[in-house]
């Protein structure tokens, strides 16, 4: 599907809610615990955000849990996280199908274990019929990786836009992200205190507004996410045009 028209203006709920769940690690130092711990303790915080969003009518909730670069990290690390997101993935995914809640990974799967892969096909496939909303996870992706990948889609499939670039468009790009299911990004949060976006989907988000919360991910609640909602309530997306514009629907 291709990314649905910018809607200008207020609107109270946002469509389509990303996070970048930052602050695992700072969480687990303070407490002199291991960063594993901190990762443990931001997959309890994904199960509260996701029933957040869902009662708050999120429809489409995209969550930073892996990115490219975050293989730099140490391998023990490395290795807990992955032990984790398998583990997680057989167990949440019950928990989404009964919540209506539809399951999608977007990246590079290409990077994980055989074992990592079948649960990610197994835990989409189960939710694969619900419709109360998308939980995208993104895992081994990064922004820049995901436009490169729609570039070399699209000339894979026609090359003959080789020699006439001028015809590669926004919209056939759209078409061919990783994350072709969502509509573009309303709201990104991002936790833990940083003021960055870190490569994280970078054409989705061109017009997002940004909201960033002190709190560290672990600690994380759906009177957070709240404030969030409620900050994003008040915003004027203006989308280019003036603020005049916007409100007299010109």
């Amino acid at each position: 599907m291709a990314f649905v028209e910018k809607a200008t203006g207020n609107a109270a709920v946002p469509r389509h809610v990303a996070i970048i769940m930052d602050g695992n690690g700072r969480w687990a130092r303070r407490r002199f615990l291991p960063r594993a711990e901190g990762h443990r303790r931001g997959v309890e915080t994904v199960r509260r955000v996701i029933e957040a969003a869902v009662a708050a009518d999120i429809q489409y909730l995209t969550l930073f849990a892996f990115s490219s670069e975050n293989w730099r990290r140490p391998a023990e690390e490395v290795e807990a996280l992955m032990r984790l997101f398998a583990t997680a993935l057989k167990r949440e995914a019950r928990e989404m199908k009964e919540h209506g809640v539809r399951l999608r990974v977007a990246g590079d799967l290409s990077g994980f274990s055989e074992e990592i892969q079948k649960s990610i096909a197994e835990s989409e496939a189960m939710t694969s019929h619900c419709d109360k909303m998308v939980l995208t996870i993104c895992a081994n992706y990064g922004g820049r990786w995901e436009i490169v990948s729609a570039v070399q889609k699209i000339l894979k499939n026609h090359p003959e836009l080789a020699q006439t670039p001028e015809k590669i468009t926004e919209d056939m790009i759209s078409q061919n992200m990783a994350i072709d299911w969502a509509p573009e990004v309303d709201l990104m949060i991002r936790t833990g205190g940083e003021q960055r976006i870190s490569n994280f989907i970078l054409w989705q988000a061109a017009y997002a507004e940004l909201f960033v919360s002190q709190v560290f991910w672990p600690d994380y609640r759906k009177e957070d996410l709240q404030l969030a909602l409620d900050w994003y309530a008040q915003r004027e997306r203006r989308f280019g045009m003036t603020g005049e514009q916007v409100r007299s629907g010109n």
